[in-house]
């Protein structure tokens, strides 16, 4: 038992450590921008050893992996929480709406202008995308299966991504003028509109 609690204390350290790393290098990228911050100096700011950084990271770009690996995950759990009579492209609209309601604007605009800041980060933010539609259609595929659907399910994956993308560029360019969930539904009622048949 006491075997147990230890490795149950082990893990939840390493979270919070893993977690301090990411809250560090996201605030220093944000300030300085990402060629300028160091790994030094996330080290610092996240009051570790440049050592023990490397235990949970290989380069500043494992941060970007994890912050966009967290993204899907947690996108993976809401899509599952949505009601199962949902069509698939409904079930992506709320999956994603319930995820949106709790970005703070500043922060989350202040990220996607960083992530378009340098072209390495715009190629990474692209390639995020795309894997993105990947785990989405996979997640689909399991909640629906069948080869015959599979079209489908592909095309409402490329749906459901591409109206994330579209409402997160709205939201940032006019500033967060609105909430994004009310972009994201603005977009998700377009598509709608022009797919009706």
């Amino acid at each position: 038992m006491a075997e147990k609690e230890q490795e149950g204390l082990r893990t939840q350290k390493q979270r919070r450590t893993r977690e301090r790393i990411v809250e560090a290098a996201l605030a220093l990228f944000l300030e300085h921008g990402y060629e300028a911050t160091t790994i030094d100096a996330i080290a610092e700011a996240a009051d570790i050893a440049r050592r023990t950084f490397f235990h949970y990271f290989d380069s500043k770009d494992g941060i970007i992996v994890a912050l966009q690996g967290d993204a899907e995950d947690a996108f993976r759990r809401a899509l599952a929480a949505v009601p199962t009579h949902f069509r698939p492209v409904e079930a992506i609209h709320a999956a994603l709406r319930g995820l949106v309601a709790s970005y703070e604007s500043d922060q989350a605009i202040a990220i996607d202008r960083f992530m378009r800041s340098t072209e390495m980060l715009r190629a990474r933010k692209q390639a995020n995308y795309e894997r993105q539609e990947r785990e989405l259609f996979a997640a689909l595929r399991e909640r629906w299966p069948g080869q015959e659907r599979e079209s489908g399910l592909r095309a409402a994956a490329m749906i459901g991504i591409g109206a994330m993308r579209l409402a997160c560029e709205l939201w940032s360019e006019e500033q967060a003028r609105l909430p994004l969930e009310q972009y994201l539904d603005d977009v998700f009622n377009a598509v709608h509109h022009e797919i009706a048949v």
